[in-house]
């Protein structure tokens, strides 16, 4: 599609958002670092069947436009650095870039490599693809257990001392790692999953970073999709979809799982918004210090995503909705045990 006629449509649909509603802002803990209210999680733009590269580029200027600041890629997620530093090159100075270390070369497939002359080769690295002197936010991708955390910290912070990084952030680590990484060098921000489909944060996670005044940047705040209400059991997977290998996503366990859409369909109809907007919504009254960064590659999602900001959801509200999850068990592993083992709980 010719960027002029994307841009158009993205204008159409977006003219209440953009024009009547400021962009709501959020600090990550006690960091100091404010982003907007919602993320833009990038690693979809670079799967098979993704938009063309164009069009990726003018979601993702069209996102800022929209208010979003935050941007979320990874060394691990093909060509979207390279997609990212061209895209936002424009309006570096404008925006928060975060990404990620941890697998050999930047790869997944070769599996976890935090060791420090690793961390420090491949920021370069991503420096140069990301087109930028200095990265806002570097996560660890995942905990590597041959490499001890503290190490992990004295590379990010000589990194920082060099002026090549401005925060350092964990993803998908336990109680124990945060508070040891965090005695090392102050962590900005945990990245984890956390939706109304997975809440296991809120049993260890969540206070630790309340404790410690970390920021918490959920992905896959919509459940990978299953909280918008558009997958039901009857949905089939492309082979080159993530969810085709997930436990949680086969269709014996999306049945038993729909008792969850199901209730947040319901609440939507009662606050005439969407499914995925009550996602949202119900994530950011958690904490003030979440920040959800879902992804998307359709203008109309981004759109549906951006109001779920303005979703204000009272205390009666969020104590019935949490009083129903109460008692909706949800079924299924969140990986299959291969990958399980590479990335973590």
């Amino acid at each position: 599609m010719p960027y002029d006629k994307y841009f158009a449509i993205f204008k159409a649909d977006l003219c209440f958002t953009i024009l009547n509603k400021k962009m709501k802002t959020r600090k990550l803990g006690n960091s100091g670092l404010e982003v907007s209210a919602l993320g833009f999680g990038c690693m979809g733009l670079s799967f098979p069947n993704a938009p063309t590269k164009g069009e990726n580029i003018m979601l993702l200027r069209s996102a800022f436009e929209s208010g979003i600041t935050f941007f979320d890629t990874a060394q691990a997620y093909a060509n979207n650095e390279e997609l990212i530093g061209e895209a936002l090159e424009p309006i570096r100075k404008d925006v928060i870039i975060a990404t990620k270390f941890g697998f050999k070369d930047g790869n997944f497939k070769l599996g976890l490599d935090s060791r420090p002359e690793s961390i420090k080769a491949l920021a370069e690295v991503s420096l140069k693809k990301l087109r930028t002197d200095c990265i806002d936010l570097f996560y660890q991708h995942r905990p590597d257990p041959n490499v001890p955390i503290e190490e992990v910290a004295g590379a990010v912070k000589d990194l920082m001392q060099q002026g090549k990084v401005k925060h350092f952030g964990l993803s998908e680590a336990n109680g124990e790692t945060i508070r040891r990484a965090h005695a090392t060098l102050p962590v900005t921000a945990l990245q984890s999953e956390y939706s109304m489909f997975y809440r296991e944060p809120e049993n260890e996670i969540i206070p630790t970073l309340e404790e410690l005044g970390i920021g918490f940047v959920p992905f896959s705040p919509l459940g990978k999709g299953f909280l918008t209400g558009t997958i039901n059991a009857g949905t089939k997977f492309d082979k080159s979809d993530g969810r085709s290998m997930s436990p949680r996503f086969n269709q014996e366990n999306r049945e038993a799982n729909q008792a969850l859409v199901d209730l947040v369909i319901s609440i939507a109809k009662d606050t005439n918004a969407t499914p995925a907007q009550i996602s949202l919504g119900w994530l950011l009254a958690q904490k003030p210090f979440i920040v959800p960064i879902p992804g998307t590659s359709k203008l109309n999602r981004l759109r549906e995503n951006i109001a779920g900001i303005n979703i204000s959801l009272s205390n009666d509200e969020l104590s019935k909705i949490n009083s129903a999850l109460a008692e909706i068990k949800i079924v299924g592993e969140r990986y299959p045990a291969n990958i399980q083992s590479k990335v973590g709980k």
